[in-house]
């Protein structure tokens, strides 16, 4: 009997154990965020980002990190499923939902007794059949109605797509530029942006939506926290930011810093910092529940910066294009994770990462299988983490519209009109794309081109329904 409750006890024990290591996971997103906005990607940033650059003081900063998409909601996708958007319908911004026979991360982590939460953007999807709602909620939308309660998380506090970055349920009564405005002073002045935010059981929130948007998202998703570690439960939190996607607004407690600038660089920035100043609210907030040893805290962007270079705030510092293109800047996006005792402090890699490496990675962490035989695009960035200096053997494969584009290694194929033709670049050497190569590379050029084209045709075979 004895002997009997020793290895009880040692089960137990080892089981306790087992809970206790499980990492906390929070990705944090923003909208629109260019490379070159947060100083530690530009130190030459005109925006005040003091804790986006101490996390990249305090963990690993990718130097090539990418959104799955040079738009926003099929990057969205991909964060949560591991796979590329093109396998279930989601192929530009607005454009199909997260259906229910993908198999997301919160469902996983659901099964391993993660809490689940949602706060901020969700653009997955309609969240009302009954009243318009932003882009496409209402009954005109009915089929796309896919709210986060429907993909494995037990709480959230979303929006469809955009809102105003500052007072997010207002607009200017007389707004001729949608794009930016200093915060409305006489409210008396203004009208309903059109949009709302619904809690998780699809009901619109009246309470506490005034001020900065980024604020507004995590007074919501620090209570969750807090709620999850007072039951010692771990916990998966998705925090994705509205800023800086148009338009953009700033307080005058954020704006202030930048009253030398135009309105539109003055509200760009501001609620740029503002998000930041939320960032370091966050990592205070896990420290001061002593979790923050126990978290793998990811940042990064959905795409590159919106509008055209030299004439939008956002930077993609010397990368060619931005938002909607497959060139670096449209899709190269800064990427941060803090996780201590498996990130050390102001490391950098050069290993091509990509939002579709979430879920493999945070199973890998937590020692779990992904369920069954689909493809998945991602891959586990643990040995990476582990060995910054290491190099991904799988390729990246991306497409929007007529753009198409294959990362192997550190050379690119990148296709503007569905594959007539195809320009190569060396991104090691030639990080701008500069120098076409492909001339003198037909061979590698076919290569890889052949390896896009077999990408491709699973891509659709999975959008055909093949995959469940």
């Amino acid at each position: 009997m004895r002997l009997l409750f020793a290895f009880s006890l040692t089960v137990l024990l080892a089981l306790e154990a087992t809970a206790a290591d499980k990492p906390n996971v929070i990705l944090v997103m923003c909208d629109d965020l260019g490379i070159g906005d947060p100083r530690c990607f530009n130190a030459e940033s005109p925006i005040h980002t003091p804790h986006i650059d101490a996390m990249a003081a305090d963990g690993l900063k990718f130097n090539r990190f990418y959104a799955a998409a040079p738009v926003c909601s099929p990057t969205r996708g991909s964060c949560l499923t591991g796979r590329h958007p093109f396998r279930y319908g989601i192929y530009f911004a607005n454009t199909g939902h997260l259906k229910q026979d993908e198999i997301t991360l919160p469902e996983l982590l659901k099964k391993h007794g993660y809490a689940t939460g949602h706060f901020g953007k969700w653009h997955l999807g309609t969240l009302t059949t009954t009243v318009k709602d932003a882009n496409r909620g209402g009954p005109q939308g009915a089929k796309h109605f896919s709210p986060p309660r429907q993909h494995g998380y037990d709480d959230s506090f979303v929006t469809e797509s955009k809102v105003p970055t500052y007072d997010p349920m207002i607009k200017p009564a007389n707004a001729k530029d949608n794009g930016h405005w200093d915060a409305i002073s006489d409210k008396a002045n203004a009208k309903s942006y059109g949009t709302h935010y619904w809690d998780h059981a699809g009901n619109p929130v009246t309470e506490n939506l005034e001020g900065d948007d980024s604020r507004v998202i995590m007074d919501r998703a620090i209570p969750f926290i807090e709620n999850a570690v007072s039951e010692e439960t771990p916990f998966f939190a998705a925090v994705w930011f509205h800023a800086p996607h148009l338009p953009v607004v700033a307080g005058e407690e954020h704006a202030k810093h930048y009253q030398d600038h135009e309105s539109y660089e003055r509200n760009y920035y501001g609620c740029v910092t503002a998000l930041d100043e939320q960032v370091g609210r966050l990592r205070a907030k896990l420290a001061e529940m002593n979790v923050a040893d126990n978290t793998m805290l990811w940042f990064c962007s959905d795409n590159g910066p919106e509008g055209n270079a030299g004439k939008a705030p956002g930077s993609a510092i010397d990368f060619r294009g931005r938002k909607r293109s497959l060139y670096e800047g449209g899709v190269r996006v800064p990427g941060i994770l803090v996780w201590p005792g498996h990130t050390q402090a102001g490391s950098t890699t050069d290993f091509p990462a990509v939002t579709s490496d979430y879920l493999p990675t945070v199973l890998a962490a937590i020692g779990a299988e992904y369920p069954d035989s689909r493809p998945i695009d991602g891959i586990s960035l643990i040995d990476a983490i582990a060995n910054p200096k290491s190099e991904r053997s799988q390729p990246i494969g991306f497409q929007s519209g007529k753009q198409q584009a294959w990362h192997q290694g550190s050379y690119k194929i990148i296709s503007t009109d569905s594959g007539k033709t195809w320009e190569l670049y060396d991104l090691h050497q030639d990080p701008s794309e500069s120098h076409d190569l492909a001339d003198r590379n037909a061979e590698r050029v076919s290569s890889m081109k052949q390896a896009f084209a077999n990408w491709q045709a699973s891509c659709k075979s999975s959008d055909n329904g093949q995959d469940y």
